[in-house]
């Protein structure tokens, strides 16, 4: 071949090569599985995988050129690329993700503080991860391990249950926040919920009031530092006013509409009826309700019905329920004014915090 026919041919080789490589990045684009990596930043933008570590990290600002900076942020954006924090987090030993135990999904008053919390931390930069323990020791550990073992900054429990995983739990130090029960005994952290034994008063005192003479109770699990307070506050109220418990008038559920109507089964069988029943939740108000029903009983005209809680389902399915009302929607800026203490200055006060949240009784036509 003669040498301008060479050099020609060359030329036109040369000429394609930059197509051809940008045919093949584009194949490779292609065919690779799974999200964009730090690398394929570094390689649209023409920099450094440091490079792209430091201006994502905002740590290169006064370093890195305008257009080094703009080439960057440009290829973040084109492969849509979101930073691996897993990384990060074993190298801080930390992460911003926070682990939210609750002890019943179904429950809607649970689910509306886990919602309040998650609007609350989301603006702290978190990302809630929650887990339903269904009140099981056994659960609430393996959960613990697990969330441990993702860093997560803190737990914040939302009805505790004492266990083995929980005391292991609090040795290492990871922050956990009680909510709406307090740390088992021996325990201590944050607690965010009311003065129930001040609620349970409160119930006790309106059945004075309201000239009550023989009256019950359906408590939740003794165990619960809520449950236990509430009854104890209504229960020492009443025979504090001469109107003593007697065996046969306590029921013991578990947070359930399906105990509560058990509970109510029990209660409603015996020679006399009680005239009221203090309900320790208002799902067990909601299966005694059904029991009254059942057997022909008016609410309140021949058994008055008081809850606990006040569900966000009683605004449309039970508007009926006299109630304390537990403000559910406040747990989560609370919780968030912790958790922000807890990283600062303030964290030995932030862990002995305890916040009362404000009840107040409704009063509905079952009481």
């Amino acid at each position: 071949m003669p040498p301008e026919r060479r050099r020609a041919v060359a030329a036109r080789e040369r000429a394609r090569a930059p197509e051809a490589e940008d045919a093949a990045l584009s194949l490779a684009a292609r065919q690779r599985v799974g999200p964009p990596t730090i690398d394929d930043v570094a390689q649209r933008a023409g920099v450094s995988v440091a490079t792209v570590s430091r201006i994502i990290n905002k740590k290169a600002f006064n370093k890195a050129s305008a257009d080094t900076i703009d080439r960057v942020e440009r290829a973040v954006a084109e492969l849509n690329y979101r930073p691996m924090r897993a990384g990060r987090a074993l190298r801080t030993l930390e992460s911003h993700l926070v682990a939210f135990l609750i002890p019943d999904i179904t429950n809607a008053f649970y689910s509306a503080i886990a919602h309040s919390v998650e609007i609350a931390i989301r603006d702290l930069g978190y990302a809630m991860i929650l887990c339903n323990t269904e009140e099981s020791p056994e659960l609430q550990d393996a959960y613990l391990d697990e969330m441990q073992s993702h860093l997560v900054r803190a737990v914040l429990l939302l009805g505790a249950v004492d266990s083995p995983g929980l005391r292991r739990a609090a040795a290492t130090g990871v922050p956990i926040v009680y909510l709406n029960r307090k740390a088992p005994p021996g325990l201590s952290g944050p607690f965010i919920g009311i003065d129930n034994a001040a609620a349970g008063r409160a119930v006790a005192e309106h059945f004075i009031r309201q000239g009550y003479r023989r009256c019950s109770a359906i408590h939740g699990p003794l165990g619960s530092s809520a449950s236990r307070e509430r009854f104890e506050g209504y229960r020492s109220r009443l025979e504090a006013a001469g109107l003593a418990l007697e065996a046969d008038d306590v029921q013991a559920g578990t947070l359930t509409i399906e105990s509560g109507y058990g509970a109510a089964v029990a209660l409603l069988s015996g020679r006399t009826r009680p005239r009221a029943i203090f309900c320790g939740n208002d799902l067990m108000a909601y299966g005694a309700f059904r029991r009254c029903r059942e057997l022909g009983l008016k609410v309140p005209g021949d058994i008055a019905l008081f809850g606990f809680d006040d569900n966000p389902l009683n605004e449309w399915l039970a508007t009926w329920l006299s109630t304390i009302h537990v403000p559910h929607d406040r747990f989560g800026p609370a919780a968030s004014r912790v958790l922000r203490a807890l990283g600062g200055a303030d964290s030995a006060d932030a862990a002995s915090a305890h916040i009362l949240l404000p009840f107040r009784p409704v009063f509905r036509e079952s009481a």
